[in-house]
């Protein structure tokens, strides 16, 4: 979002993002209500972001809005549609669905759609499966080796215990000879 200039005064940030909609309305370039919000977080509009209890609200200068359709105006003289509102197309589709004429015969041209499961296609399904038979056997062999494994890492565990169980009185003994033979002066 673009800084506004320090001297710019609080007060022309007079419009809020409906009355901003109905200014591109007016113009014939109708925006939706999330459309000026995002021209307003790109820095399309100069605008103040206002922190309420309800959330973020916009407050936008009228002259930001006038050069906004201007230059909406000189680089796309046809408007695309694309930041109307979708309701529309909803009464589209409901009178669709009341029109009984249908859309005539087909024409000569037209032809059917091939089945999709021919000779070609059983025989690519058939290999799929049988590689994802494959596959699932995979698993349950790297299961089955993951568990021996895990077991065999609790059996060295206990024996790497118990060793340092047995070894320690007589590590604990010959450590206590060489610090006593260096304080002596007798060790090497």
């Amino acid at each position: 979002m673009s800084r506004p200039v320090a001297t710019t005064d609080d007060s022309e940030y007079s419009l809020s993002v409906d009355e901003a909609a109905e200014r591109y309305e007016h113009a014939g370039h109708p925006r939706t209500i999330r459309a000026i919000q995002r021209y307003c977080a790109k820095g399309d509009l100069d605008c103040r972001r206002m922190e309420t209890q309800f959330g973020i609200k916009y407050v936008i200068t009228p002259t930001s809005v006038a050069k906004h359709i201007a230059y909406i105006e000189e680089v796309r003289p046809v408007t695309t549609g694309r930041d109307m509102s979708r309701h529309v197309a909803t009464v589209v589709a409901a009178e669709s669905l009341n029109d009984t004429k249908g859309n005539g015969p087909a024409t000569t041209d037209d032809k059917a759609r091939p089945v999709a499961t021919g000779p070609d296609e059983s025989r690519y399904a058939a290999r799929l499966e049988s590689e994802v038979e494959f596959l699932r056997g995979q698993v349950v062999v790297k299961d089955k080796q993951i568990g021996e494994l895990t077991e065999r890492a609790r059996e060295t565990n206990h024996l790497i215990a118990g060793l340092q169980k047995m070894l320690t009185p007589l590590l604990g003994a010959s450590n206590a000879e060489v610090i006593h033979d260096m304080r002596s002066g007798t060790g090497q």
